[in-house]
C-alpha cells in the first residue's frame, strides 16, 4: 500500500504508544491492530504484520531487562523454549479450526484479572513464597501461554504477568521483565509461520517496528523506575479497555 508521509507518521505514533504500553502491562495489540484495520490492511495481513512490529518492541524490551539484570536468560530457557512450542501449536491449530468461541470467555477473564489487580494493593511489591517451581512452570504453564498467544493472542501479556506473579512468586518488576521475554519468543514463533504461510505488509510493518522500538525502550525504563505501584494500575486499566473492546466486537 502506498505510504504518504501523513500515514507513516500516524502508524509511526501510533505503534509507539502501543510499544510503550505493552511493555509496561501489555495490550498494545489492541491499540495496533484496529489503527491498521482502519487505513485499510486486510485483517490476516494486519495480524501478521502486528506480529513483525510486536516482535520488535518485545525484543528491545527483552534485551534491556537483560542487561539491567533483572532478568537472567540462562535461568529460563526451559520456559523460553517450551513458550515457543506452544506458540507454533497455537498458529498451527487457529488455522485449522475456528477460534471465535474464544470471544464470549476471554473478557469476562480479563474483567476479573483487572479486578484482581485493582483490589489487591500489595500485589507485586515484593517476592513471595512461589506455589510452582520452575520445572513444571516450564513444562505446564509456558507451553500454556505460548499456545494461547499463537492461537487467539488478546491479553496474553496479563496472563504472563499474573501466572509468574501468582505461581512463580515474583514480584511485578521482575514479572513484567519475564513477560517481555516470552511475548517475544511467541511472536517470534508465531512471525516466522506467518512468514512462511502468510503475508505481511513490510513498509507498514518497518515503519511500526521503529516506533515499537522507541517506545519500548521508553516503557521498559518506566517499569525500572515505577515498579509495581505504576505497573499494578495500568494492567488494570489495560484489562478492563480489552475487555471492553472485545465485547464491543463480539455484540457488534
Amino acid at each position: 500500500m502506498p505510504l504518504t508521509f501523513d500515514l507513516v507518521a500516524l502508524l509511526f505514533v501510533v505503534a509507539m504508544a502501543a510499544g510503550c504500553v505493552d511493555t509496561i502491562a501489555g495490550g498494545g495489540g489492541l491499540i495496533v491492530l484496529p489503527t491498521l484495520l482502519m487505513v485499510g490492511v486486510p485483517p490476516a495481513v494486519a495480524l501478521a504484520t502486528n506480529k513483525l512490529q510486536g516482535s520488535g518492541g518485545t525484543l528491545v524490551a527483552s534485551v534491556y531487562f537483560a542487561r539491567k539484570q533483572i532478568v537472567r536468560l540462562g535461568d529460563i530457557q526451559l520456559t523460553v523454549w517450551m513458550t515457543f512450542l506452544g506458540a507454533v501449536l497455537g498458529v498451527w491449530l487457529v488455522l485449522q479450526i475456528n477460534s471465535t468461541a474464544l470471544n464470549a470467555i476471554i473478557p469476562f477473564l480479563l474483567i476479573a484479572m483487572g479486578g484482581y489487580f485493582a483490589l489487591s494493593p500489595t500485589l507485586g511489591t515484593t517476592d513471595q513464597k512461589q506455589r510452582l517451581a520452575h520445572g513444571p512452570f516450564a513444562g505446564f504453564i509456558a507451553p500454556l501461554l505460548g499456545f494461547y498467544d499463537g492461537f487467539f493472542g488478546p491479553g496474553t501479556g496479563m496472563f504472563m504477568v499474573l501466572s509468574l506473579v501468582s505461581l512463580r512468586g515474583h514480584n511485578l518488576t521482575k514479572a513484567t521483565a519475564q513477560t517481555k521475554v516470552l511475548n517475544c519468543t511467541s511472536n517470534v514463533s508465531s512471525l516466522l509461520y506467518f512468514l512462511v504461510f502468510g503475508q505481511v505488509y513490510w513498509g507498514v510493518g518497518l515503519v511500526m517496528l521503529a516506533g515499537q522500538v522507541i517506545g519500548s525502550s521508553i516503557g521498559a525504563r518506566i517499569v525500572l523506575a515505577k515498579g509495581a505501584g505504576l505497573i499494578r494500575p495500568v494492567v488494570a486499566v489495560v484489562c478492563f479497555v480489552m475487555a471492553s473492546k472485545l465485547l464491543w466486537d463480539a455484540l457488534g
